[in-house]
């Protein structure tokens, strides 16, 4: 299963990290996700979805997932 939030499409970065020495290696900082129940009020549907802490933010700012549909659509994949 791979490492990618269902409502922003959020991914892992992946970058060089640089020792004293000026030595580089490719190191990955993934995203901080978590598997929630959302309920949605308007349709009536509870849904299992994978989220990054800041999608789980917006949904609890907003109110409800058909909400954050309408504002963040061009966003979902």
């Amino acid at each position: 299963m791979s490492k990618i939030c269902d409502l922003t499409g959020k991914r892992r970065l992946v970058g060089n990290k640089i020792s004293h020495a000026h030595n580089r290696r490719k190191t990955k900082q993934q995203v901080n996700l978590h598997t929630k129940r959302v309920f949605d009020p308007e349709s009536g549907e509870t849904v299992k979805l994978r989220l990054s802490t800041h999608a789980i933010r917006t949904l609890d700012k907003l109110g409800s997932l058909s909400k954050f549909v309408r504002k963040y659509s061009h966003l979902i994949p």
